[in-house]
């Protein structure tokens, strides 16, 4: 069921919702030779601003990077990164086995990938130690 499992931290920055505001974002990133693994964003309720919540390759560069080209509200998170077989029931088992445990699951987000690589889940916890610590076992 699950290949890898590590401890991590996701950056968080603040953006303007507008045409090519994540565009704009990976172009900083790509071009110093960041890799982003895993994505997820979202606009606010008034719809002015938006979040954009990432895994890199290389956090202290693509902060310094994101700084340097203006971007101000960055934020860096702890999260746990999983990476499981891509197959019916993985997520289900993974939930099933926090939620026995009384380990509620504050957000999550996902990549996929047929062909028989790994999919990657990135979780943020009510208490990620413990979570990590069930998972891992």
């Amino acid at each position: 069921m699950i290949k890898r499992i590590s401890r991590g931290k996701e950056l968080s920055v603040v953006v303007m919702n507008e045409v090519g505001a994540l565009a704009k974002t990976m172009s900083f990133l790509v071009n110093h030779g960041i890799n982003v693994e895993a994505v997820a964003g979202y606009s606010n309720h008034s719809g002015d601003q938006g979040e954009l919540t990432f895994i890199t390759d290389n956090n202290i560069t693509a902060v310094n990077e994101l700084l340097t080209n203006g971007y101000e509200n960055i934020r860096e998170n702890d999260v746990i990164i999983i990476e499981l077989e891509n197959r019916p029931g993985t997520l289900k088992n993974i939930s099933e086995l926090l939620a026995l445990n009384n380990i509620n699951i504050n957000y999550i987000y996902c990549t996929t990938c047929s062909g028989g690589c790994p999919a990657k889940i990135i979780i943020s916890t009510s208490n990620n130690e413990l979570a990590f610590a069930i998972l891992g076992a």
